[in-house]
Formats: structure tokens, C-alpha cells, sequence
């Protein structure tokens, strides 16, 4: 491959280099709606990756070797399932059902704040992401209130609701199998559950103060929707029935102390399965898979993989004379170092360090409660950020970069003071 790896003088390394395509690659992401450009947002990352591929910053090999297969196969999954239940018809049927109660935006946002907590909980988040953006706007359209207001308030719900659950995020169960938490379940429950319900709260607050003007105040009519292909409909149920079971299956096995054998990719791609097979129109929905947010993921793992060799991540943490186990200190630095190398590489450096410290439950959680809240400071914040943000501009409701941070900034920051709060008192 060819190399600009000449380019880089004795006194800048390729480590430099790589934390400046970082910088670079942020920037752009942030600026370009101001400049009305029409590139993507999977594009800027592409970009970011070609380029420090090609200035030897990471070889090909270690490229490839960080692409991770599991996220990649559980993302085409379910995909390939949401896909299926947004072109069945049966998507929005359901959201009848969902969201009837609602009679004004305050409580269809209070509704998604909730509801897409809950479920993230038990469903992953990236999954709620999947599914519930083309939910949210179809609702959007049909009751001709703002896209925007209804996806900020499911990336936040997703987001701040999987924290209190050891499979809510890849994070929390990374915490929960090494960082050695006794019954996670019941752990993370009795920890996070409280001030997680309370910051689901805060979220509908923020955002009733920042976005007022999109709230409105008409009424909500709700009408039932028909299926548009009943076949394909009985294949999505069917597989969303698969999606339950199997999350229940592993929830149980987890709580029970036993190692499950599902993982999280298997889980969605046996969910796919029944589309797959069974449906004659399984070319058309693969086809239909959001194949730049795949492409956007495994730049983004080249790039971050190539800023994690650099080491100045981890030569900044060790260097700082930190207090390590600090609850504050815990919260405070993931929210802030998973927005360079994303949250799951960085707890897979922060958890031994803890574990190696003696460190309290207290400060376990405070490691899934920050890594996890770092989500809703910026859109690279969180994998199922990006899945809505792509999903939605693919869709024509875009929400820009400083849309997210205007609300995302204050939100986080009362996010991690609550989170203090309760950890430090328990």
C-alpha cells in the first residue's frame, strides 16, 4: 500500500498524527451543516481511515484486526430485522399500539424517554436505535410534530436507560463479566435504578427548556395503521419474538451465575434468521440494510484503533497522579476520554486498573454510569447516536452536531451530578 509515512518529520509521530485526523475528522463532522455540504457523516469517517492507513499510522493488518466482527454482525442482524418491520407496515401498526396514550408531545416525549429506557435495558441500546428511528419518524410525519425533538429524545432515553443494566450496553457487560460484580443484575439495579429514573426525568426537562418551541400544543389523534405485507409482518413478529426469548434466556443464565451461550451477535443473527429464509423478498431488505452506518462503524474502529496505539491516552492517565478510584474523578474521566477512543476501548483500559486498585463496587458502577452517560455530550458519544443520526438524515430528518451538543452539554453534566450523588451517598 502506499505511504505518506515519510511525511512525518523525527518530531511528529504517527501517534500525532493519528490524534489530529481524530481532531480533524470531529471538526468536520461538527462544521459541515454550517458550510450546507452534502457529505455524510460515514463519509468524514471513511476519510479519517483512508488516511491513516495510508500515512502508516496503523498497517493494514491491525486495520483489519480492528474492525470488530461481533458489533459488525450483530448491527447487519438487526438491520436486516428492522428493515423487515419497517417495510411490512408492521412497524407502524405497532406504534399504534405503543404510543395511543399519548394525547400531546409532552407525553409522546415522556412516553419515548421511558419506554426506550426500559426496553434498552433489556434490548441494548443500539437495538432500540435501530428500531424505533424509522418508528419515530413515521410518528413524526403522521402527527406533524418535529422529527428532531423525537429522535434527540430517543437517543437520550436509550442511552441514559441502558446504565442500569449489566446488558443494557457493551460497556456495562464488559464491567459486569471482568470488573467481577456479584449478581449483576441485582447489582446494577440497586446502584444505578433510582438516579436512572431520575435522569430519564431530567432528560424531559432539558429538553422541554431548549427545544419549548417544538412541543407545541395540539392534540394527538391517533389512528390505527393497516399492514402492508402481511407475510413479511408475521416474519418480523416472529422474529422480535426470537429477539425476547433469547435476551431472556441470557438474563437468566447471567443472573443464575451460569456463562450464556449466546452472545449478543448470535442473538441477532438467529433474529434474522426467519427473514432470511423464509422471505421472498430477502435480496430487497439486504439490500435495504443501512450500509454506510456498517461503514461508519468500521472506519471509526481503524481510526480509534489507530489513536489507542498511540499510547497518549493511556501516558495522559497514567501521568495525571489521579486518584483512580475516585467516584468523581471515575465519572468525570470517561465521560470525557470516550469521546477520543469511544467507550468500550476505554473501559477495557480503565477496568484493570480499578480491579488492580481493590476498588470498590461503587466505583465499578461509577465506570458503567460515566462511560455510559458520555453517550449524550456528543454524537460520537455512543454507537446508537450515530445509528439514529445516520438513520435519520438517510431518512431526511437530520440533526446536526451542535443540535446534540446543545442540549447534550447541560444534560450530561446534570447526568453525572446525580449519578455523584446517589454513588457517593450509597
Amino acid at each position: 500500500m502506499f505511504q505518506m509515512s515519510f511525511l512525518l518529520q523525527p518530531s511528529f509521530s504517527a501517534g500525532d498524527f493519528s490524534l489530529i485526523v481524530l481532531a480533524a475528522v470531529l471538526v468536520t463532522i461538527a462544521a459541515r451543516q454550517l458550510f450546507r455540504t452534502r457529505v455524510m457523516i460515514w463519509q468524514i469517517m471513511v476519510a479519517g481511515a483512508v488516511v491513516v492507513l495510508l500515512a502508516g499510522s496503523i498497517s493494514p493488518a491491525e486495520a483489519l484486526g480492528a474492525i470488530n466482527v461481533d458489533v459488525m454482525l450483530f448491527l447487519f442482524g438487526m438491520f436486516v430485522v428492522g428493515v423487515a418491520l419497517e417495510e411490512s407496515g408492521y412497524l407502524a401498526s405497532l406504534s399504534y399500539r405503543l404510543l395511543r396514550r399519548a394525547r400531546n408531545v409532552d407525553q409522546l416525549v415522556i412516553a419515548i424517554l421511558f419506554g426506550a429506557g426500559f426496553l434498552s435495558a433489556l434490548l441494548m441500546n443500539d437495538t432500540l436505535a435501530i428500531v424505533g428511528t424509522p418508528l419515530l419518524i413515521h410518528i413524526a410525519r403522521k402527527y406533524e410534530v418535529s422529527a428532531r425533538l423525537l429522535l434527540l429524545s430517543l437517543a437520550f432515553g436509550v442511552t441514559i436507560g441502558s446504565v442500569a443494566s449489566p446488558i443494557g450496553n457493551p460497556q456495562n457487560l464488559l464491567i459486569a463479566v471482568g470488573g467481577g460484580v456479584p449478581n449483576p443484575f441485582v447489582t446494577f439495579f440497586r446502584y444505578l435504578a433510582l438516579p436512572t429514573a431520575i435522569n430519564l426525568l431530567l432528560a424531559y426537562g432539558v429538553l422541554r427548556l431548549l427545544c419549548g418551541g417544538e412541543f407545541g400544543r395540539q392534540t394527538l389523534n391517533h389512528i390505527q395503521e393497516t399492514v402492508v405485507d402481511p407475510d413479511l409482518a408475521l416474519l418480523s413478529k416472529l422474529s422480535l419474538v426470537v429477539v425476547m426469548v433469547l435476551i431472556a434466556f441470557k438474563i437468566v443464565s447471567v443472573s443464575l451465575g451460569f456463562p450464556s451461550p449466546l452472545g449478543l451477535t448470535e442473538i441477532a443473527l438467529f433474529s434474522a434468521l426467519p427473514i432470511l429464509l423464509c422471505s421472498p423478498r430477502r435480496l430487497e431488505l439486504v439490500r435495504k440494510v443501512d450500509w454506510r452506518t456498517l461503514a461508519f462503524f468500521a472506519s471509526m474502529f481503524v481510526l480509534m484503533e489507530s489513536v489507542w496505539n498511540s499510547g497518549h491516552l493511556q501516558a495522559a492517565m497514567n501521568g495525571s497522579g489521579f486518584e483512580a478510584t475516585s467516584i468523581p474523578v471515575i465519572l468525570a474521566t470517561s465521560a470525557i476520554a470516550s469521546q477520543l477512543v469511544s467507550n468500550v476501548p476505554f473501559v477495557a483500559l480503565y477496568l484493570p486498573l480499578l480491579s488492580t486498585l481493590d476498588s470498590s463496587v461503587e466505583a465499578m458502577m461509577a465506570l458503567a454510569a460515566g462511560s455510559t452517560i458520555a453517550g449524550n455530550l456528543t454524537i460520537i458519544g455512543a454507537a446508537s447516536n450515530v445509528i439514529i443520526v445516520q438513520n435519520g438524515e438517510k431518512r431526511g430528518a437530520a440533526i446536526t452536531f451542535t443540535d446534540f451538543m446543545k442540549v447534550g452539554i447541560p444534560l450530561t453534566a446534570a447526568n453525572l451530578l446525580v449519578y455523584w450523588i446517589f454513588l457517593s451517598l450509597l
